[in-house]
C-alpha cells in the first residue's frame, strides 16, 4: 500500500511539473526519436480522449478538444517532466470519424505501423465510453494491439454520465472482454475527466508503465 501511495504522489508531482506539446506526426517519417518511454492514448472519435489527457496533465487545453469527431488526424506527442521522464502520445480517433475513406485508411496504416514498430511504446490506453461500452471499432483496435503484442489498459471515460448501477454493469462487461485478450491488463480504470474520478490512479499507472 505504501508503494502505491508513493507512486501516486510521484505521479502527481511529475504531472504538476513540465508538460509540453512536442510535435504532430502525420506520417512515420515525422516521428521523434524514441529516446523516452511512451504511453499512448487510443479511442473512438468523441470518446473524450483530449479531455482525459487534459485531466491527467492538469492542463485545460494542452490537448485540443472538439465536438467534431475525428479532429485528431495525426500522432501528437507531449513531453512530461524536466528532465523529460516520459511522453504521452495522442493517437488518431477511430470509428465514426467524418472523413474520406482514403484519409481513414491512411490513419489506420499510420497507427498500425506505429504500434508494431515503436520500441519506446510501453503501453497503450484504450478509452471506452462508459455510456456505450465496447463497440465493434474498439474490438478492431484491441485486435490490432493483440497482433502488435503491445500491452494495453482499458479505461472507461465519462463515468459521471451514467448511473452507478449501469456503470458497474459496463465495468463488468469490459472486464470480461479484457479477459479474452492476452495483451490486456485485467484491471479496468474508471474515470471522469470532468469530475476528476480515477485520474490520480491513472497517472500512477502511466508512470508505472513508463518505468517498466
Amino acid at each position: 500500500m505504501a508503494d502505491e501511495t508513493d507512486l501516486t504522489e510521484a505521479a502527481r508531482r511529475l504531472f504538476a511539473g513540465r508538460v509540453e506539446f512536442l510535435l504532430s506526426a502525420p506520417e512515420l517519417k515525422f516521428l521523434p526519436e524514441p529516446d523516452y518511454p511512451e504511453v499512448a492514448f487510443a479511442g473512438r472519435s468523441n470518446v473524450g480522449k483530449s479531455s482525459l489527457i487534459n485531466a491527467v496533465t492538469g492542463r485545460k487545453s494542452i490537448a485540443r478538444t472538439s465536438v467534431t469527431p475525428g479532429r485528431t488526424q495525426e500522432l501528437n506527442f507531449f513531453e512530461v517532466g524536466a528532465p523529460t521522464a516520459l511522453r504521452l502520445v495522442d493517437m488518431p480517433g477511430y470509428g465514426f470519424a467524418k472523413a474520406p475513406i482514403k484519409v481513414v485508411e491512411r490513419w489506420k496504416a499510420l497507427v498500425r505501423t506505429f504500434l508494431r514498430g515503436r520500441v519506446a511504446l510501453r503501453r497503450t490506453l484504450v478509452l471506452i465510453d462508459s455510456r456505450h461500452g465496447v463497440k465493434p471499432p474498439d474490438l478492431d483496435m484491441l485486435a490490432m494491439l493483440d497482433e502488435a503484442a503491445v500491452g494495453y489498459r482499458l479505461v472507461l471515460t465519462k463515468a459521471d454520465k451514467i448511473k452507478a448501477s449501469e456503470l458497474a454493469a459496463v465495468e463488468a462487461a469490459v472486464a470480461a472482454e479484457a479477459r479474452k485478450h492476452s495483451a490486456a491488463f485485467p484491471q479496468i480504470h474508471v474515470t471522469s475527466a470532468e469530475k476528476g474520478l480515477g485520474i490520480a490512479e491513472l497517472r500512477a499507472a502511466i508512470l508505472s508503465d513508463a518505468q517498466t
